[in-house]
């Protein structure tokens, strides 16, 4: 949209109406520098909730219903909303292994990614889906939507000593982790074959940053402590053992300068072609 458009639209727009659409952007997003984990923590309401497994169960139950095509934040489309990228580095990966693909999807919710990315898979002669989340949500997600190829552990260390994945996917979800340094080298020392992140942020400029994120209630009520990283610093865990596959842009887009990106990244042993 162009400026002479954007300042036409303007004029027809009424004062009021202009004010409450700042307003909104000016009360959600990401806000804050602190100092640590715990003073974020402090301020937030958290994930605990209910009502937040509450709204994503409704949302997953209309999909398996066949009334939605996929999620994501609870918001559901009826059309195709995957990350290339990152399928294409899923498909990539199961090429490599007799069209085979063992997934360790750690936190995705009740099957965000998977039903994002599952018409795609579907062809494979073999896809086994396993998804690590919190408590409430692998409970829920056991009771209503495991099938066959759709699991749901606890526990990182017990789904890879069950299903040995070929590759673990940590979409939107690095940023949440208290420690995600510790997370980091504790994968890393996993040895899985890939790592794939996506929906990471960067910040433009300066060190790592500790935030609240402030979610709008039309999606959920609920505000909780996110990281924004440098980006090299975050590089420089992998090299020992990994090698940069590919690299790749994600489309949020925020408050705060910054970038969310996404990366594949293989063990060094193997090869690329």
């Amino acid at each position: 949209m162009n400026k002479y458009i954007k300042e036409t639209i303007k004029d027809f727009i009424p004062p009021v109406f202009l004010k409450i659409a700042q307003d909104i952007t000016a009360k959600y997003g990401f806000f804050g520098n602190y100092s640590s984990w715990d003073a974020a923590k402090k301020a937030s309401t958290g994930y605990g909730d209910d009502l937040i497994l509450t709204k994503v169960k409704k949302s997953f139950l209309k999909i398996k219903a066949g009334e939605a095509f996929c999620e994501r934040d609870s918001a559901l489309f009826n059309s195709i909303q995957c990350s290339w990228p990152l399928l294409a580095g899923l498909l990539w990966i199961a090429s490599k292994n007799n069209n085979r693909l063992i997934v360790a999807d750690f936190g995705g919710s009740l099957g965000s990614t998977y039903f994002q990315c599952k018409l795609f898979l579907s062809n494979l002669n073999e896809l086994k889906w396993n998804i690590i989340e919190q408590k409430k949500f692998v409970a829920c997600g056991k009771e209503m939507f495991e099938n066959e190829q759709l699991h749901f552990s606890y526990d990182l260390e017990s789904c890879s000593q069950q299903v040995n994945p070929d590759v673990i996917i940590l979409s939107a979800v690095l940023q949440y982790l208290e420690n995600p340094y510790l997370f980091l080298e504790k994968i890393i020392n996993m040895d899985f074959k890939y790592i794939i992140f996506d929906r990471t942020p960067f910040l433009n400029k300066g060190k790592d940053r500790i935030t609240i994120q402030k979610v709008p209630p039309h999606i959920y009520d609920a505000s909780y402590p996110a990281w924004f990283f440098n980006e090299e610093k975050f590089l420089k865990f992998f090299p020992e053992k990994y090698r940069m596959i590919a690299e790749f842009d994600a489309h949020d887009k925020v408050n705060i300068p910054s970038k969310f990106k996404g990366f594949i990244f293989g063990k060094i042993e193997i090869k690329s072609n």
